[in-house]
């Protein structure tokens, strides 16, 4: 991040993550500056870690006796020290160790500062139950105000309305207290002129629900639209975006997801769920000071958090633990997979409590299936899983150029209009058509549905016959009109939900991707259950139907291929395995079905992986240009430490500061000159001996409150980073010793370490800046920065387009 130099006062402001950051439009600036291995740190000294002498004399001082605010933290738009930060926690709980043994008062401090833990998964569990509760039960009702009122209380939403009503089970949805908007301004529903007026009215809420949620993302909280799992990703690997799991944006992201959900545009809400969660998590955090001045020891939380988001998305609590250990999660140690489950435990019960849908299940598409499936199925299971990662590798390419096009032109700066057109769009193309016209989620669980005698839905219209019925299970019939008229509408629902959701996603409002790939996903699986459900029955005596599907039997579910399907294609476009298997066994409640799931979500991977690599989070992080050190990819390039240090030979020397010979007014000039976030200490020009590494931000801070609150400190005041300093004649001014500051233990390499090592020490350490020596002197330094770029350079992509754009 650029540095604007040496500004005095400029560092009392909070560090806190609950900052706002104003940013118009949400169109942000990450540009860094030259050289800058990233800084960052919460408020509290780290002099133990460093292990500085403070041995002053009358004319030196060491200033840092007690530790500075500001010092040891961190700046927006900077990646934090890891391995600092840890060894900061362990000294911290050494030191309440050694004390714990001393008295009874020291002793329960120990005990609670252990149970802290526990305690903040727990409200982060309550808190993000009943936000997602709250989240459901308002946009179920706003989704329903779109075609009309219930007379018995305006808070109703269609289904509830019914409850009470005496209609019979084929018309529960036309109970006389549920008025449509034409039954309510015309007194009757029927006719062309009732059509228009409901269509009229579904486009003006529409329209007014998402104009409602970008207007209040733009004014209150940029940080609110989207996904959010990008960012989270990327704040959860080190790097800091101040204000982005702040209160405001909780606040604007919960209110503005019912309105963009509600407003019937082709997203969800369960990424954003892990937004809110996450937000949840920090600002709780601040309630607790191991956490809140500890950024790694914060970071365990949020991945916790991550995993209670995902719990009360779909139901699945096991799923959100390892969704956030395969998907979001860059450090995630034993300790927090434990506390990940009991945070993932307590939100889906707190969820479970409010029960938003009546029905005592968590998500709305829950479904159950009694029949078992056959080895042969695995064929179009596998078909399902080819077209999932065909979707999912079109998708993103396809986001990917449209949301590149917005950054790079005009269209970027009328977030509003964009978000209007794309509404307008959506709503005029889905009224007409039954399947587009209900909520996404309700669109899937009628898909997932299994057909009984009761249903009435048009997917249900089979040609009956009675007599071959045997209990509940309902033999494979021939379809009737209305399952073809259905198939026709969802095959329109399905390219209209392919094409709208590319331009939907990544708009300034709060956008979720789960639920329109797993609509994709529904609706062609449910297509193909249909096809071999009738190649089934007219053609039972086919040599690969006849062992094990007689006539008269109930042989094909089509709602299980609806969620193969669902699962094919979230997994093509996430290109999650393992989570997105639970995640959709805990839906269905079917253990039996694992198989066919599996065959699908890693078919679709592999076909994915096949056109392109990336995963639609990862593209998005490149896109935004985050500093993320992606794990999962092989380095496999020969080339050393030295072909990447800085500076190269056509640069000027390396910037240093010396131990024991500069003023200061010398390092403050340097500081001025230069938006480096740390300088290397040498013992003189000449030898280049390294002996730390002092940040810059530390410098700043501690120059500053010396002049102010140390007598004698001027600009011709020498500065120590040694333990001794040689005397000095009577006359000159006090020195200043910074010993305390300095990191005595900075990561080298020597200049011939081959760079698959290098990258590997970052990715495994967090590091920020790595130095590089030859023979024991000091030759250069690689930092982050410089490793991305050099991974971006040797894949054949520009480097300097795609860091901190």
């Amino acid at each position: 991040m650029d540095q604007k130099g040496y500004r005095r006062g400029s560092f009392q402001s909070s560090t806190s993550d609950e900052d706002m950051l104003e940013i118009a439009g949400a169109s942000l600036d990450f540009s860094m500056a030259d050289d800058d291995p990233p800084l960052d740190r919460e408020m509290g000294g780290f002099s133990s870690y460093n292990g500085g002498g403070m041995n002053g004399t009358s004319t030196m001082m060491d200033f840092l006796e007690e530790p500075l605010p500001g010092v040891g933290t961190y700046e927006d738009f900077n990646t934090i020290d890891w391995v600092r930060e840890k060894s900061r926690d362990r000294d911290r709980h050494r030191e309440i160790t050694s004390r714990s043994k001393e008295s009874t008062w020291a002793l329960i401090h120990s005990v609670s500062d252990a149970f802290s833990g526990w305690l903040l998964m727990l409200l982060i569990g309550l808190l993000a139950g009943s936000l997602a509760g709250l989240i459901d039960i308002s946009a179920h009702w706003m989704t329903d105000l779109k075609e009309g009122v219930c007379l018995a209380g305006f808070w109703f939403n269609h289904e509830h309305c019914c409850w009470k009503s005496h209609t019979t089970f084929t018309d529960r949805d036309k109970c006389p207290e549920w008025k449509s908007w034409s039954q309510l301004i015309l007194g009757h529903g029927e006719g062309a002129f009732a059509y228009i007026l409901n269509y009229f009215m579904y486009v003006i809420w529409a329209l007014l629900f998402s104009l409602l949620a970008v207007l209040l993302v733009k004014g209150f909280a940029p940080y609110a639209c989207g996904s959010g799992i990008p960012e989270i990703k990327t704040i959860l690997s080190g790097f800091i975006i101040r204000g982005y799991l702040g209160k405001w944006t909780l606040i604007i992201k919960t209110i503005t997801l019912v309105l963009a959900v509600s407003s019937g545009l082709s997203l969800g809400k369960e990424g954003p769920l892990v937004h809110v969660a996450c937000c949840c998590g920090n600002i709780l955090c601040h309630l607790f000071t191991k956490y809140r001045k500890n950024e790694a020891k914060r970071r365990e939380v949020l991945s916790a958090a991550a995993a209670a988001g995902v719990s009360v998305a779909f139901g699945a609590p096991i799923g959100g633990v390892l969704f956030s250990l395969e998907e979001v999660s860059y450090y995630f140690p034993l300790k927090t997979l434990w506390r990940s489950f009991f945070a993932a435990l307590v939100a889906a019960f707190t969820l479970r409590s409010i029960n938003p849908f009546g029905n005592s299940r968590l998500v709305l598409f829950y479904v159950e299936f009694h029949m078992p499936w056959h080895l042969l199925e695995l064929v179009p299971f596998i078909l399902l899983g080819i077209f999932g990662g065909l979707w999912g590798a079109f998708f993103i390419r396809s986001n990917i150029a449209w949301c590149r096009r917005r950054k790079t032109t005009k269209l970027g700066k009328y977030p509003v209009l964009e978000v209007f057109v794309v509404t307008a769009i959506t709503a005029l193309l889905a009224f007409p058509n039954e399947y587009t016209r209900m909520s996404t989620s309700e669109l899937i669980s009628e898909l997932f549905n299994d057909c009984g005698i009761l249903d009435s839905s048009k997917l249900c219209e089979y040609v009956n016959d009675f007599n071959s019925t045997k209990g509940d299970d309902l033999p494979d019939r021939a379809a009737g009109p209305g399952v073809y008229t259905a198939m026709w509408q969802l095959a329109l629902a399905l390219v209209m939900k392919v094409f709208i959701t590319i331009f939907t996603f990544g708009m300034k409002v709060p956008s979720g991707l789960f639920i329109p790939s797993m609509a994709v996903g529904a609706i062609a699986g449910r297509l193909l259950g249909v096809a071999v459900e009738q190649l089934a029955f007219y053609h039972h005596d086919w040599a690969i139907f006849s062992g094990w599907c007689s006539q008269g039997a109930d042989c094909i579910t089509p709602g299980l291929y609806a969620m193969v399907g669902a699962a094919a294609c979230l997994g093509g476009v996430t290109r999650m395995t393992v989570s997105l298997v639970v995640i959709m066994f805990e839906l269905t409640g079917g253990l039996e079905y694992i198989v066919p799931l599996m065959a699908a979500a890693m078919t679709s991977k592999w076909v994915a992986d096949a056109i392109g690599r990336e995963g639609i989070y990862d593209a998005h992080i490149r896109l935004n240009g985050y500093p993320f050190l992606e794990a999962k990819e092989e380095f496999s390039h020969k080339t050393l430490a030295m072909d990447v240090m800085r500076p190269r030979r056509s640069d000027p020397p390396l910037t240093v500061i010396t131990q024991d010979s500069m003023t200061v007014e010398d390092v403050e000039t340097i500081v001025n000159e230069t938006t480096y976030s740390g300088y290397p200490v040498v013992v003189s020009r000449e030898s280049q001996r390294l002996v730390g590494f002092v940040l810059r931000r530390d410098l700043i801070i501690s120059i500053e409150n010396a002049r102010k609150k140390q007598d004698g400190i001027v600009s011709t005041s020498i500065i120590y980073f040694t333990d001794h300093s040689p005397p000095l004649p009577p006359s000159s001014p006090s020195m200043l010793k910074l010993r305390s500051i300095l990191d005595l233990s900075p990561f080298t390499v020597t200049d011939q370490t081959p760079m698959e090592i290098v990258v590997d020490i970052f990715r495994k350490l967090g590091l920020r800046q790595c130095l590089v020596t030859h023979n024991g002197k000091l030759l250069g330094i690689i930092t982050k920065k410089d490793v991305l770029k050099h991974i971006a350079q040797l894949a054949n992509q520009d480097p300097d387009s795609i860091l901190f754009n």
